[in-house]
């Protein structure tokens, strides 16, 4: 055997080995868990199969088949993610009305409805409508219930691990997505580009959505064998609700919990805008939507560039939708351990500044990924993983993968404490208004984000060019947004360490009081 068989033989035996362990340790810990748990980890997975592959072919599609040019598209999806945004923030209330069953079956039609038509149109009336719109809706409606199903059907001791195992089947869900975008579309091509769907001609990227459809069929089974109301506690165990409780979770009643939520939400809206350290909290999140966006680029901008500029052939969905969460799965929980002392800034600022630094290894000359070309790492990811024909590997391909493992590695350092420092800077007593409204600056750049996506593609990467000699410039573009966030971080280090100085203050008060009443009880 050579050098690739045994990295791959042992090193996948490793990683299958650790995977396997990874999902024992959850099961053991929320074994006493409903089974609704498990049907809602289930429906994680489709949703995330169905969306994962989608997301990858949406500007394709709208280019390619609906016929828009790529700033037109690459601002339809910017607009359509902007919604996508927006209803997320007021499902909570419709949940807490009618059940987290109800509310997943609401959302799974939607889903079921959009994901029907757009294999079979191309009209963009008609894929607004009856697609898209429905689409993000259901998914809206889809995406945080499930994440309230997770704290609802674990304990208070095992919560924790109910959203580890959530974020490793996500990305399980993501890889898995990827995967299907790269399968179809070399299955389809093969094809000629096209192929018949109950009678019916269906392209390259509409095989794609229908898969999808398919994923979204056994996701609606899944939904359907969760019981209604469920409960669980650690004392009580499963708990199912009274025929009283189940009068009161209606479609009428959702409408009005909708409604309140919306005067509720407004309400803290208004309070909070005239407050300091509300702009002061965005502003310091606002510093870190530039290497947020890196994730945009690579879902919306990376799949018009990579067919291009590399050819119709190259699985350019494996690229980074495969490798990126395959290596989140191993490395967040790995750097999680031996990094949980470390303050969250730090963190911050190392793992910020080697994703965005990474992003530029795209853009350096193609020449000087040269030497690796002809060696194991070649042999391993050209011809084993993307199985490129010799004709066509080059050595820019090597650099897009260096890339996004050097990226990847800096994302399992930041990302996770990005969650945890939005949750510790709120103020004490508003976290839950502070971390709603901490998608505001996410959401208003995606109105800039989107027609950039777009302008870079249509720029340095057009339609039918002959060659693309300036195509690094995307990546010069992308990189140089993303190194705005670490370059932020360390300007503005006393606003950070002012918050954190704060957060640390809060825990020893909470300590100590937690002390005084432990005392208390003894003298009692």
């Amino acid at each position: 055997m050579s050098l690739v068989d045994y990295i791959i033989y042992v090193g996948g035996a490793a990683l299958g080995l650790a995977l396997l362990y990874m999902f024992w340790s959850y099961a053991t810990g929320l074994k006493d868990s409903p089974r609704e748990l498990w049907l809602l980890f289930a429906a994680k997975v489709m949703e995330y199969l169905a969306y994962g592959s989608a997301n990858l072919a949406f500007v394709l599609f709208l280019s390619k088949d609906v016929g828009m040019g790529d700033i037109a598209a690459g601002s339809y999806v910017g607009v359509w993610s902007m919604v996508l945004t927006l209803t997320t923030m007021f499902v909570g209330s419709i949940a807490d009305a009618i059940g987290i069953k109800k509310t997943l079956l609401l959302g799974i039609t939607l889903l079921v409805f959009a994901r029907i038509v757009m294999p079979f149109s191309t009209n963009i009336y008609i894929l607004s409508l009856f697609a898209f719109l429905p689409l993000g809706i259901g998914m809206a409606m889809m995406s945080p219930v499930l994440s309230v199903g997770i704290k609802r059907f674990t304990s208070k001791e095992t919560t924790a691990l109910g959203f580890g195992l959530f974020y490793t089947l996500m990305n399980v869900g993501w890889a898995g997505g990827a995967w299907i975008f790269d399968h179809v579309r070399t299955l389809v091509n093969s094809q000629g580009g096209s192929t018949v769907w109950f009678g019916l001609s269906v392209s390259t990227y509409q095989a794609v959505f229908l898969a999808g459809f398919f994923c979204t069929l056994l996701n609606f089974v899944f939904i359907m064998l969760m019981r209604d109301g469920v409960v669980y506690s650690e004392t009580e165990g499963v708990k199912l609700p009274s025929k009283k409780e189940k009068s009161k979770r209606s479609l009428k009643n959702a409408w009005a919990e909708v409604k309140k939520g919306a005067r509720d939400s407004g309400k803290i809206i208004r309070e909070v805008f005239f407050e300091k350290p509300f702009w002061v909290f965005l502003f310091m999140l606002g510093l870190l939507i530039f290497v947020r966006f890196t994730f945009y680029h690579f879902h919306y901008t990376f799949p018009k560039y990579g067919i291009r500029v590399l050819g119709e052939k190259i699985k350019v969905g494996s690229i980074f939708g495969v490798l990126n969460p395959v290596m989140i799965v191993f490395l967040t929980p790995l750097f999680a351990t031996i990094f949980k002392k470390t303050r969250s800034y730090v963190m911050l600022v190392v793992g910020t500044s080697i994703s965005s630094v990474a992003v530029f290894i795209a853009a350096m000359p193609e020449r000087i990924f040269e030497p690796l070309m002809g060696t194991w790492f070649s042999e391993l990811m050209l011809n084993r993983w993307l199985n490129m024909a010799p004709e066509a590997q080059r050595p820019l391909v090597l650099g897009l993968v260096v890339m996004v493992m050097i990226f990847t590695i800096g994302e399992a350092i930041w990302s996770p404490r990005l969650m945890q420092f939005t949750a510790e800077i709120a103020p004490k007593g508003k976290e839950g208004s502070y971390i709603a409204l901490s998608a505001l600056p996410f959401f208003l750049a995606k109105l800039f984000v989107g027609p950039l996506s777009g302008w870079l593609v249509a720029t340095y990467t057009p339609e039918g060019a002959a060659s693309y000699p300036l195509h690094y410039m995307v990546w010069l573009w992308i990189g140089g947004m993303a190194i705005v966030s670490p370059l932020g971080l360390i300007i503005f280090q006393k606003l950070f360490r002012k918050a954190e100085h704060r957060v640390n203050e809060d825990k020893v008060r909470t300590a100590a009081a937690k002390i005084g009443n432990e005392e208390d009880g003894e003298a009692l």
